[in-house]
């Protein structure tokens, strides 16, 4: 494939009215997008379309000047090479990136959202990412790719849309999430639901449940990482040295929680953090449907999982892969361990990235179980 000159947009698509798996109808939908690479094949043969995380948005290439979520998978000669692919990013319907969510204005009324934003599945997402890339023009592509929700994304994909991509990689994802995973997401739900500001849910244009979303951003951090890398990073360190049984004293893993909650509050809405948790806990590919849903993907699939993450175990993407196996679907599964735990498919590209990159090209190799 010719080397030419490397486009980068970040656009807003209307997509007309939506009605959701739930019965409402969004009207006048909107989605944020980001482009990034060679203009898109006809077929779709060089088109990557990715699929972001709980608090991810579209912006996961990036460019020099501002660098995406996913800057060390994609870009110039990177695993998911921009001088040889196009990569399209779509913020999912309920989030708070440009797409149409609850701090939207609700066109029937002139006012946000708030609490009347209607329930969105990860169904409805896919449904109205692929409205939004036949508005585009883009009718296949060569890879779906995602982590987390955006794993969940990846593999409803392949079911609802088997003839759409040739290539699937869901990462750090399942059919469904567990027990303990809904009780971590209940427990940071409760605090933004508990904190004065909330308002149920009618807070603009005020700041909202500041100090709720802080606290359950803080949780979640600390079921993305790994106590071994909290021991490595933190250990028992003091952010200032002095007397340790004084109340004002703060731990170094104290401060580092808090900086990520406050990190979070600047860029993301508490609406939209619940709309998307509900989302997840929610989610189940076999729900409603009489077949496996399994069954009905046609593309191959290269399923990853990380050894040490505990919000999506292993087992969890064991399992996916021996039932892809069982249907005999062209699946290969990579096992990774890392000390970042969940977050290392944002972060850790050692042995995932090479992997990607094989996948994508054609470049085959055997099943690599841990």
């Amino acid at each position: 494939m010719p080397v030419t000159a490397r486009i980068f947009e970040r656009k807003t698509v209307s997509v007309g009215s939506i009605r959701l798996e739930g019965g409402e109808v969004l009207p006048e939908v909107n989605v944020a997008l980001e482009s990034a690479g060679q203009a898109p094949e006809s077929d779709g043969s060089n088109v990557v379309v990715v699929c972001h995380a709980l608090t991810g948005d579209a912006h996961a290439v990036g460019d020099e000047a501002s660098p995406g979520w996913w800057d060390g998978l994609i870009g110039p000669d990177r695993f998911i090479d921009t001088d040889q692919y196009h990569v399209i990013t779509m913020n999912v319907p309920g989030g708070c990136d440009g797409s149409t969510g609850p701090s939207s204005v609700n066109p029937k009324t002139g006012k946000p959202y708030g609490s009347s934003f209607p329930f969105v599945s990860i169904r409805d997402m896919v449904r109205v990412q692929k409205r939004c890339l036949e508005v585009l023009g883009i009718e296949r592509a060569e890879m779906v790719i995602g982590g987390s929700m955006g794993g969940m994304m990846v593999l409803e994909w392949g079911v609802m849309y088997p003839a759409f991509a040739r290539k699937l990689v869901p990462i750090a994802t399942a059919f469904s999430l567990t027990p303990t995973a809904i009780a971590y997401n209940d427990i940071g739900r409760q605090a933004i639901l508990s904190d004065p500001g909330y308002k149920n849910g009618d807070y603009y244009p005020g700041p909202g449940p500041v100090k709720g979303l802080a606290v359950a951003r803080m949780l979640a951090m600390v079921t993305y990482r790994t106590p071994q890398l909290f021991e490595k990073r933190f250990s028992r360190g003091l952010q200032v040295e002095g007397d340790v049984a004084q109340m004002n004293s703060l731990f170094q893993v104290e401060s580092y929680l808090r900086h990520q909650g406050n990190k979070l509050v600047k860029r993301f809405d508490a609406n939209s953090y619940l709309h998307l948790l509900k989302a997840m806990d929610t989610h189940d590919l076999a729900r409603d449907r009489e077949e496996m849903p399994l069954s009905r993907i046609t593309a191959e699939v290269l399923v990853i999982g990380i050894q040490e993450d505990q919000l999506f175990p292993i087992e969890q993407q064991r399992e996916l892969y021996k039932q892809l196996k069982g249907l005999d679907k062209n699946c290969d599964l990579l096992e990774i361990s890392s000390e970042y735990g969940h977050d290392a498919f944002l972060v850790d590209f050692r042995e995932m990235g090479p992997r990607i990159k094989n996948f994508l090209t054609g470049t085959r190799s055997r099943s690599t179980v841990g």
